[in-house]
């Protein structure tokens, strides 16, 4: 029986799988704007600091008035509506709530609701990947330890690359290498707020139309989301990172078997089985023909003459030596897929993706020369970029996670495009996130989460 056979199942069983959402910001938004008409699913509950924009936001997405009108929690698990609140502890103390889905963005914030969620004895999925980057390996552990789920959010890329990989291994080939596409020029990593409407190829009027956050959206851009995604997608598919970064070689979908293979074959990668990230931009900055920018991908290597010769009789599009192949996705729905990720989890039993090691890492490097005394502004702000990083290098250096770096007071001048250090700044070591993080460290420098391919 399909997925969606059982869940029409349960709907006319009458025992939907009940979720509850913390944070209906623009991924939230996206996944409420499909889960009304997924049968078999009750979102029972959603929790945002700011319940009135979740309400104008269920509005602006089409949902009836009547549907989020539940006085109560128990109202709402009774009768089949939703109720909206700012308290999340009164979705996970709730017995009857299946899953969580975190989508706040907060990464601080996102692993304290994961962390409580696996106490809770409920499932998780976890639309903001900047908690996998800072310690996703952890956070599993965790959620093993309670006998539940950690999930990564299917239409997240992440989460459609692992679904590729496991197809690729399932059927027998080797991974050369797997990532996702995107919009990229090194001077890029620059990008503010205040810039990304220049190059991210929207207008100032469509973005506030769609309510689109320029921090956010400046992330992508400057290359901190396309590390934080890649990241955790080496971690949950055991695949290793480029000792200098993302590289981002140009190139069509045609290209892609071409360039995603070791250099010794005539590629890119410095070895078989890694991570990495197609540009849409020839260096010049002119667009690539059937780029892809907001797909993900794996590249197969066959392993036999006789495979070769499959892929030849098959017509597939290969490399010149005939070794190489790719499968793609060529878009990625963000939260309008996310009923992927329920449904596997709150039926089958299976996440869509789950960090298992910890060889992928996202460091803070500067944007431009900061001074002691400034405040970094964390994801997609004016003063700190992400790059992807071996745990292996940024571990031993004491890199400063991406992630950790919102409204943190400089100790000492930093020049631009430097690594920063734990030693740059002063971190709240009392914040769970931090605590984790270094806990997290220390068990890699003992060998734990340290797998390699």
């Amino acid at each position: 029986m399909s997925l969606f056979q059982q869940l029409q199942r349960r709907m006319e069983e009458d025992r939907p799988i009940r979720v509850g959402l913390i944070g209906a910001g623009k991924f939230g938004s996206m996944f409420l704007s499909q889960a009304i008409r997924i049968p078999g699913i009750h979102i029972a509950g959603i929790a945002d600091l700011s319940p009135e924009s979740a309400r104008s936001n269920l509005e602006h997405i089409g949902w009836p008035l009547d549907r989020f009108a539940a006085a109560s929690l128990g109202e709402a698990l009774r009768t089949g509506r939703t109720y909206i609140g700012d308290d999340p502890s009164q979705l996970l103390a709730s017995p009857q709530i299946d899953i969580i889905v975190e989508c706040t963005g907060n990464p601080v914030g996102a692993i304290e609701h994961l962390l409580a969620t696996f106490d809770a004895g409920k499932h998780a999925i976890s639309a903001t990947v900047e908690a996998d980057a800072i310690c996703g390996a952890a956070l599993a552990a965790r959620a093993r330890a309670n006998d539940v789920i950690y999930s990564m959010a299917f239409g997240d890329q992440p989460a459609m690359v692992c679904d590729l990989v496991d197809w690729a291994r399932t059927c027998g080939f080797t991974v050369a290498a797997a990532g996702r596409g995107h919009k990229w020029l090194p001077e890029y990593r620059f990008s503010t707020p205040d810039t990304v409407w220049d190059h991210w190829g929207l207008t100032r009027k469509q973005a506030e139309a769609g309510r689109l956050n320029p921090k956010m959206f400046n992330s992508f851009l400057d290359g901190t989301k396309p590390a934080i995604e890649s990241a955790a997608i080496a971690n949950a598919c055991a695949l290793d990172v480029p000792p200098g970064g993302l590289q981002y070689p140009p190139g069509s979908i045609e290209d892609i078997p071409s360039l995603m293979r070791p250099r010794s074959s005539g590629g890119v990668l410095e070895k078989s089985g890694m991570v990495e990230v197609i540009s849409s931009l020839r260096p010049d900055g002119s667009e690539i023909a059937n780029d892809i920018r907001m797909g993900v991908w794996v590249c197969i290597e066959a392993a036999s003459d006789y495979q070769r010769q499959c892929f030849a009789e098959y017509k597939v599009h290969t490399d010149d030596t005939g070794n190489y192949f790719c499968l793609y996705k060529r878009w990625h729905l963000i939260g309008l897929e996310l009923g992927m990720s329920v449904a596997n989890v709150g039926i089958r039993g299976e996440s869509t993706g789950t960090a298992t090691q910890f060889r992928a890492d996202v460091v803070s490097v500067a944007k431009r020369n900061l001074k002691a005394g400034e405040m970094l502004d964390g994801e997609g702000g004016h003063t700190v970029a992400g790059q992807l990083r071996p745990a292996s290098m940024s571990v031993p250096m004491r890199a400063l996670p991406l992630g950790l770096t919102a409204n943190v007071k400089l100790l000492r001048d930093v020049a631009a495009d430097t690594i920063l250090t734990y030693d740059d700044v002063s971190l709240d070591k009392d914040l769970t996130a931090v605590r984790i993080r270094i806990d997290l460290e220390a068990d890699f420098l003992e060998g734990k989460y340290s797998g390699t391919s």
